[in-house]
């Protein structure tokens, strides 16, 4: 394994793969750079003297200016290094990328629905319309439990707090995430549970689900009934018998959506995890397949890199909205823009959000940018995506769901057991997470500065995907766990 890694030929730091005591002496560019202090894994340390106010550079580009002068071998971090971010910036358009090649095509064993989506997934979902019905909603997915046989591979419920005394855009979001949910096809039939009187009612939510198949999607309203236990389970058994029917049949990866989210990153993420997520998305696209990438506010620092490689004009001024929507909305509450990194992501290495921002967008890979989402969209476009959802890893894997990502693929250095509301495959970017939480971690990337190319191990990645899609569980799926939670914008009445 190596003990460090200078990223870009450009950059003046280099990065500690493992900790590095004080006093070692190193060869970089067939230098030699002896560190002054001890250097933390992840963390980064000065292959030069660079002086207060200059740049400090890494995969690159500039992640921040010295705060001080810094002496070669010195560690950097957030004593010593600070942000250069400014708050809305003006944008040009410099188109630099081509479209990827097309690559053969591969396969995996999904579920055809007949408004022609295909699903990874053959579940039963009950989606409460409002958190007052979660407790009905929960005692129905434990009883409902007898239906899971034949194909019908779980009985779930996404319950939330939500769909009543929320105002207009809030509200909004709460009714286009649900009715993005009852349409998605990794659920084989749906029942939607609501109370009556909240409002976002099942007679408010119909317009925003449009046209449905009665024989999948049942809608129950509690307040109607005299016992909604007795009649949810009469509907949840037609929903068994709709979906059972289905098959996993041989389907094209050019149907796959996946969604591309990080968390709990380290010093790492952007080296091993990230870069080998974009390297599958790259394969994914060349395939005729979907990506869609968000946390727009871990974007600030390395938009432009996305900006330069939007398809056409268009999308590069959809990209600068997205991103400038998203600083508004942290200016309307008076909140720092450059509040990024967290505490776990600082502790792993990630000093400023330049920092943290060009390792988050190793996740998109190369391809051009072929569409951009606001929330609860659903995706359109073949290939790489953008989507606005905030940097929270449960709304984030929710709203790529929402779009209509089969699977999410979230890379991790700190590790978390979170679920989504569909497959999320955990990929840690070091291996001693691997090795330490291997009930949470389904695929370890820190094989990538432990003499694996990237070209295996993406295709690696790649493969697991394809089983995943075919039916194969992941750690969380196994654990029994599912998450949703719901960007929340407005008051609260």
């Amino acid at each position: 394994m190596q003990d460090i890694i200078k990223i870009h030929q450009n950059d003046n730091v280099a990065v500690a793969l493992k900790p590095i005591e004080k006093g070692t002496m190193l060869q970089v560019d067939g230098k030699n750079v002896t560190t002054v202090e001890e250097i933390p894994q992840g963390h980064k340390f000065a292959l030069q003297k660079i002086q207060a106010g200059e740049e400090v550079v890494k995969y690159g580009f500039r992640i921040g200016y010295a705060k001080e002068d810094i002496v070669e071998g010195a560690w950097i971090h957030t004593h010593n290094l600070k942000t250069a971010l400014g708050e809305l910036l003006e944008y040009s358009y410099h188109p630099t990328k081509t479209e990827l090649k097309e690559t053969e095509h591969a396969y995996f064993d999904g579920y055809k629905r007949p408004d022609g989506k295909v699903g990874v997934r053959n579940e039963i979902w009950i989606i409460p319309t409002v958190g007052c019905v979660n407790d009905i909603a929960k005692a129905l997915e434990k009883k409902a439990q007898k239906f899971v046989q034949g194909t019908i591979e779980e009985v779930v419920t996404f319950t939330h707090p939500y769909g009543c005394s929320q105002m207009s855009e809030d509200q909004e979001n709460t009714r286009k995430v649900l009715a993005d949910l009852i349409h998605h096809p990794n659920a084989g039939a749906v029942l939607v549970l609501g109370l009556g009187c909240e409002n976002s009612n099942i007679g408010e939510l119909k317009p925003y689900i449009g046209e449905y198949d009665e024989n999948r999607v049942k809608f129950l309203v509690c307040q109607d009934v005299e016992d909604e236990m007795e009649a949810a389970m009469a509907l949840l058994e037609e929903c068994a018998a709709y979906a059972g029917q289905f098959k996993r049949e041989k389907v094209d990866a050019s149907e796959l959506i996946i969604g591309m989210k990080c968390g709990g990153s380290d010093g790492l993420s952007g080296i091993t995890a990230n870069p080998t997520v974009g390297a599958f998305s790259d394969i994914l696209i060349s395939k005729g397949g979907t990506t869609i990438l968000t946390e727009v506010p871990e974007m600030f620092g390395a938009e432009t890199l996305l900006m330069d490689r939007c398809a056409d004009e268009a999308l590069f001024q959809k990209t600068v909205d997205l991103i400038n929507d998203f600083k508004n909305y942290f200016k309307r509450h008076d909140q720092t823009i450059y509040e990024n990194p967290s505490p776990g992501n600082k502790k792993g290495g990630i000093s400023t959000l330049e920092d943290k921002s060009l390792g988050c967008t190793q996740k998109s890979g190369s391809a051009l940018v072929k569409g951009v989402l606001s929330y609860g969209e659903p995706v359109c476009t073949k290939g790489l995506n953008l989507l606005s959802a905030p940097g929270n890893d449960l709304v984030a894997a929710t709203a790529l769901a929402a779009s209509g990502a089969h699977i999410v693929l979230f890379t991790t250095g700190r590790g978390t057991p979170f679920a989504s509301p569909v497959p999320t495959v955990k990929i840690s970017s070091n291996s001693a997470l691997y090795q330490k939480k291997k009930n949470w971690i389904d695929f370890n990337a820190g094989r990538l500065v432990e003499e694996t190319s990237m070209e295996e191990l993406s295709m690696d990645l790649f493969q697991y995907v394809l089983e995943v899609a075919s039916g194969r569980k992941v750690k969380a799926e196994e654990a029994g766990f599912h998450d949703m939670a719901i960007f929340k914008q407005g008051v609260t009445l």
